[in-house]
């Protein structure tokens, strides 16, 4: 009787303990739990801006799966735009530069049931996180076109010269260097090159690019910034590039050539 007791008294301070443990997070209406081990004074972080985090990631039996300290170097990206797990996307905008906390990722946020070797499929995941930084979005003012007429190329391609730049056009096979932002026809921005503040480069003419960019770069000069309105068949034609990009999409690029 006595034994029995003992395990009943057990049983409940296992089970106090966890209730306590589980209070101890934060569950947000997605599923993610989170508890913020460290308090930090900074700003915080919103959609679009770059951030620099610290993480270790570990399986629930504590295995760790990736470290970016064990790397020595913090980890890098914009947030918001789908290129982490939804679990980070969500988290991390929950945080302050300065912040350390736990996140409990289910697997929905996370991986699903994708088998990615360290990690298993339908694995839920812990991560140890601090923000260490935020890199705020640059503002993007889009080219003003007023008063300026319109220019049309045999093929249909629209452009506006907002500066003409100076020297010689590039060549088919030089390397450019351009900073662009495209929009769709309803404003939309769509991809930018400014916001990610990273020049975008390629072969001219080599058909690694939409046909109006490879015939409108040509155009320019260096330090030129010109708009473009790409009609469809110049772009990513009748089946458009989902999601983003709708099909039978008609696209505006303001485009600066850096160098070639």
């Amino acid at each position: 009787m006595r034994n029995k007791f003992r395990v009943f008294s057990l049983l409940v301070i296992l089970i106090a303990f966890s209730s306590v443990a589980a209070d101890d997070y934060t569950t947000t209406e997605t599923g993610l739990q989170y508890k913020i081990t460290e308090q930090g004074k900074g700003e915080q972080a919103n959609k679009g801006d770059k951030v620099k985090v610290h993480y270790t990631g570990k399986l629930e039996n504590g295995e760790v799966f990736d470290s970016s300290i064990d790397r020595g170097k913090p980890f890098e990206f914009e947030l918001g735009a789908g290129r982490v797990i939804k679990g980070w996307d969500e988290g991390i905008a929950l945080l302050k530069v300065g912040d350390k906390a736990t996140f409990i990722i289910p697997p929905e946020l996370g991986y699903g049931e994708r088998n990615l070797g360290k990690i298993p499929a339908n694995s839920t995941l812990i991560f140890d996180v601090e923000l260490l930084e935020i890199v705020k979005a640059p503002k993007i003012t889009s080219f003003d076109v007023t008063g300026i007429e319109a220019i049309y190329s045999q093929t249909g391609l629209k452009f506006y010269v907002i500066d003409q730049g100076e020297g010689e056009s590039p060549k088919k096979g030089d390397m450019v260097t351009v900073h662009y932002s495209g929009y769709l026809e309803d404003g939309t921005m769509f991809d930018s090159s400014v916001e990610r503040g990273q020049p975008f480069q390629f072969e001219l003419g080599a058909g690694r690019v939409i046909k109006g960019w490879d015939e409108g770069v040509s155009f320019m000069k260096k330090g030129g910034k010109i708009r473009f309105v790409i009609p469809y068949n110049l772009a990513y034609g009748e089946e458009g590039r989902p999601p983003k990009i709708p099909p039978k999409a008609d696209l505006t690029f303001d485009i600066e050539l850096i160098d070639f």
